[in-house]
């Protein structure tokens, strides 16, 4: 895994929302952004995370952030994933993985004693001038905002 580190530019990118919204990364120029990776909507984990940045939008949102969840789900279900929690941000259906692959997040796994190829639980601060001010690797799902705002 070739993944992003704090300073480097991201690589400008375009995917679709649930909506199926075009959203680019120069959309939150000169703005802070998040762009947390999980590997796929309505699993336990996944939930749990999403819901805790979803609690705590305010506090982020008034510490300067911008919002956006990935997976490589397809529209539908990040539709739906939204739909189910009342999501106030975009989540990305990033199914040819361009994002996956911009911030390499892609990359060997294990669970349950079997290896596979799959999405890293992480998340970025991408700052105004599209460089990483932030990178956290062991992502607390319950916790998640604390992370961010500390």
């Amino acid at each position: 895994m070739n993944t992003l580190k704090v300073g480097d530019k991201v690589p400008e990118f375009s995917s679709i929302d649930q909506d199926g919204n075009t959203i680019n990364l120069s959309d939150y120029s000169g703005k802070n952004l998040v762009v947390f990776f999980y590997p796929r909507a309505n699993t336990p984990g996944c939930t749990a995370e999403a819901c805790n940045l979803r609690d705590n939008y305010k506090k982020l949102q008034d510490a300067g952030y911008e919002l956006l969840g990935v997976s490589e789900d397809s529209q539908k279900k990040q539709a739906n994933f939204r739909n189910k929690y009342e999501f106030p941000f975009p989540l990305l259906a990033d199914e040819d993985h361009t994002v996956i692959n911009a911030f390499g997040v892609w990359g060997p796994k294990k669970f349950m004693g079997k290896e596979y190829d799959g999405i890293h639980r992480m998340t970025f601060v991408v700052n105004g001038d599209g460089k990483v001010s932030k990178v956290i690797e062991k992502v607390k799902t319950k916790d998640h905002a604390a992370q961010l705002l500390a």
